[in-house]
């Protein structure tokens, strides 16, 4: 048997320094086309994402979250390239992603990703050991090298090889197939993960568990992680900074303490109080934020979340809203967050 395989390996390949953000986004998009009549013609577009950017920073978990239908997944997916972006630009360590300076099957190599449904992510006729060791052996390692490979994550994500290699996903439970979709998504030793939902799936106790083994195997491999879900407290125990989505743009960013204990955007306030109290005196009759999120079809003029904003003004409707910086990476787009911006509470949110 071959030594030990380092999975750290990777941090050799950082060729900016720490102060390089891992990925830079900038200009995303992506709009699906609706068709319709007899020739099939484009009738309307579906504005899932729609100029969003932003960093993640090397080493940090990076938190996304947002009501369902906010573009959160339709990111992920963009962030992996399994679906071609309509516009927009992702660098990757200082390299242009899809350029000849960093092909796709390299950028692939280097960013890989956790689905929602354990199930559905792998093969039910393959044995987890070589469903683990597949893509390394795409990528060029003996048979006998992918499965040692496969062995070592297994135990790393806490399944013993011994008496899970051979198992079929449908002899696990849906917490032993999540920690199986890990280990794979680990097997190219890659610096940035993509998680979306990783948890959501799971009941309490074992969420808590698949939680810890990703803030183990952060530590551990020295990863990067991209953490998308709609449960803010998860958001809260396991990210870095935190971005907020809302009906395919951002809506804030800033490190997490600043977002869960000063939020700036309207959206953001009404998300965290949102939240299920224990204590009966803090429980709400009202709830903070009413209605569904507009038709992403045909969204709202200016600023997107004016409809149910109970701040909103003539300038929200009038002029899309710049991010303001409220110091020390916090940004929200919001005209209450930007002095000048015509709003009667312009400025009232600065630092």
């Amino acid at each position: 048997m071959s030594d030990p395989i380092d999975l750290t390996e990777h941090t050799s390949q950082d060729r900016g320094g720490p102060a390089q953000p891992l990925l830079a986004i900038s200009g995303l998009t992506k709009h699906f086309p609706i068709r319709g009549g007899l020739l099939g013609r484009t009738v309307a577009t579906v504005r899932a994402v729609d100029d969003v950017g932003f960093t993640v920073h090397k080493g940090e978990t990076l938190g996304i979250v947002g009501e369902s239908g906010c573009g959160k997944s339709t990111t992920a997916r963009l962030l992996m390239r399994l679906l071609p972006p309509d516009a927009g630009e992702m660098i990757f360590d200082g390299e242009g992603v899809g350029e000849t300076a960093l092909p796709l099957t390299d950028y692939r190599r280097q960013v890989q990703m956790v689905f929602q449904d354990s199930y559905a992510s792998l093969n039910p006729r393959l044995p987890i050991e070589d469903t683990i060791a597949f893509a390394p052996k795409v990528h060029g390692l003996s048979a006998a090298e992918a499965r040692e490979r496969a062995q070592e994550l297994l135990a790393a994500v806490g399944l013993a090889p011994a008496q899970y290699a051979r198992r079929y996903p449908h002899e696990l439970s849906g917490g032993q197939r999540q920690r199986v979709n890990i280990a794979r998504a680990l097997a190219l030793r890659p610096r940035l993960v993509i998680l979306d939902e990783p948890v959501s799936a799971l009941d309490k106790s074992v969420e808590a568990q698949v939680l810890n083994l990703l803030q183990d195997l952060k530590e551990r491999f020295g990863l990067t992680y991209v953490f998308i879900s709609h449960d803010l407290n998860v958001v809260q125990y396991i990210s870095d900074r935190v971005l907020v989505m809302y009906l395919g743009q951002v809506a804030e960013v800033g490190p997490v303490d600043a977002i869960y204990d000063r939020p700036a955007h309207p959206y953001t306030r009404a998300l965290l109080a949102s939240r299920p109290s224990m204590d009966p005196a803090n429980r709400r009759t009202v709830p903070p934020l009413s209605g569904d999120p507009p038709n992403p079809v045909n969204p709202p003029s200016g600023c997107r979340f004016r409809t149910r904003c109970p701040h909103a003004e003539d300038v929200c409707a009038a002029v899309p809203p710049l991010p303001a910086d409220l110091g020390g990476g916090h940004l929200a787009a919001c005209h209450m967050a930007l002095p000048g911006s015509g709003h009667s509470l312009a400025g009232s949110l600065a630092a």
